[in-house]
């Protein structure tokens, strides 16, 4: 049986529609109950289960990460990867919304299932854990988890409406100063000081902030610098994030930051160490055509992208890793909850709501039409 694409289209959105209340019971069960990166035990497994009961070919556990699911339905030519996180933040929970991101994932996959042969497509869901600084796709990634695949998309709640999230790249780095302890007041000679190693080099990031460029961010948090008032810290740590808006100038930025370390550790005599908290997050590179056809889709639902008076600059995604190897799409879904925003917990509070039920379907039902859309294009090429 052959499809049009407007009859295929309206047989996705229909299934879409038969499952929305076990998509929506999923959204909201994942964010009552959050868990951190590649602890996310309970989401992975219901995620998993309710691609069973679609027919998917499911493998929970995958590419060596417990938490990783991979669903699998089609055999066509046409291989698509919808990709879904379902992570938490610590004490914020789902303030990211990932709960909307995996149900909406499971949706689009489940709205494809029927008319997958009969459009040409393989539709692979890649459940993808630790999106929050673990970098599970871009293990995954290494892993071979993308492998043949033509496009993968997702999507993501933010606001307000984006056709595409201006993701940055990401260095993230743990650094510690080992210093001599001494006795603050009695023998202060005698000791090489961490915590000022530590603030000398916070001063000199202070400084070079003047001559970096509009989308370069460095920010930390000092996670130790003593522990008595009257002994002289001979330790002291912290985590770090550098950001530019691209792969290149990151590398270029991550390793001034690290010399402003260096300046502490030589200024003090302490000893240093700086050590990866996890993998570098490539730039976001959205596929144009992929882009142009999930607006359309987005649009003929009723959604609207207003002109934003500035982008969101700084944020950042594995699935940027995953746009450097194969055409990808991450689109924002507007919950229209200003001022609460990403990352803040009036934005978790939103992301159960009423706008967060509608995003979940209307994203499913827009990543479904794009794939197909993509199917089409790709089988008239081919031709």
């Amino acid at each position: 049986m052959t499809y049009s694409i407007a009859d295929a289209k309206r047989a996705a959105e229909e299934r879409i529609r038969q499952h929305e209340q076990g998509l929506l019971t999923l959204s909201h069960r994942i964010h009552a109950n959050p868990e951190l990166g590649f602890e996310e035990h309970r989401a992975s497994a219901w995620i998993a289960d309710e691609l069973r009961r679609g027919g998917f070919e499911v493998e929970h556990g995958c590419y060596d990460l417990p938490t990783a699911v991979r669903a699998m339905i089609g055999r066509g030519p046409v291989h698509v990867a919808i990709c879904a996180e379902y992570d938490a933040l610590p004490d914020i929970g789902h303030a990211c919304g990932h709960n909307i991101i995996a149900a909406a994932g499971v949706g689009a996959a489940l709205g494809l299932a029927d008319s997958a042969d009969s459009l040409g497509l393989t539709v692979t869901l890649l459940g993808t854990p630790a999106e929050e600084g673990g970098g599970g796709k871009i293990l995954m990634l290494e892993r071979g988890a993308f492998d043949g695949i033509h496009a993968a998309m997702m999507v993501h709640p933010a606001a307000v409406e984006m056709a595409a999230m201006p993701g940055t790249a990401v260095s993230q780095f743990d650094v510690a100063y080992t210093g001599t302890p001494a006795h603050a007041g009695a023998y202060p000679e005698s000791g090489v000081n961490a915590a000022d190693a530590m603030l000398i080099a916070q001063v000199a990031i202070g400084q070079l902030r003047q001559q970096t460029r509009g989308a370069d961010r460095i920010h930390g948090i000092v996670t130790d610098a003593g522990t008595a008032v009257n002994v002289i810290p001979d330790r002291a740590a912290g985590r770090w994030i550098v950001r530019s808006d691209t792969a290149e100038s990151l590398e270029a930025l991550t390793a001034r930051v690290k010399r402003c370390f260096e300046a502490g550790a030589l200024a003090t005599g302490c000893e240093l160490s700086i050590t990866s908290s996890g993998p570098d997050y490539a730039d976001l590179r959205p596929d144009a055509a992929l882009l142009a056809s999930y607006r359309a889709n987005a649009e003929s639902l009723g959604r609207t992208f207003p002109a934003l008076p500035a982008a969101m600059v700084g944020a950042a995604t594995d699935m940027g890793n995953v746009s450097h190897v194969v055409p990808t799409i991450h689109p924002m879904l507007g919950l229209n909850c200003m001022p609460a925003a990403n990352h803040q917990p009036e934005f978790a509070d939103a992301c159960i709501g009423k706008e967060a039920d509608r995003a979940v379907l209307d994203g499913a039902i827009a990543m479904a039409w794009t794939a197909i859309d993509f199917a089409a294009q790709q089988s008239a090429s081919s031709r």
